[in-house]
């Protein structure tokens, strides 16, 4: 389940990192319409590794927008290498996907 659009640009020896993540974040806060609670589930954990090396790491909670969007840059990648990006949920799923630097 890949759940972030990733752009990845490396130019003059820096890497320059857009995710944007399709998650909703519920905060475990709001109702629905009959008035029940919505549990909360909402991106707890973000890591993006570059040839193994920690490039980024975040760690979340519940006050964040649906859809969060991060930028973030870092010294080094090129063209074609692949950065692997591993989260977890505070409902205990999580996933490691991958995108390749343009």
């Amino acid at each position: 389940m890949s759940i972030f659009r990733v752009r990845a640009q490396s130019r003059g020896g820096k890497t320059n990192v857009r995710l944007l993540a399709d998650h909703q974040m519920e905060s475990g806060l709001r109702v629905d319409e009959q008035g029940n609670s919505i549990p909360a589930n909402y991106l707890q954990e973000i890591t993006v590794t570059h040839q193994g090396k920690k490039v980024f790491h975040v760690n979340m909670g519940p006050a964040l927008t649906h859809n969060p969007y991060l930028a973030f840059s870092f010294n080094g990648g090129a063209r074609g290498d692949e950065l692997e990006i591993s989260w977890k949920s505070n409902t205990g799923n999580a996933a490691t996907e991958s995108a390749k630097i343009e």
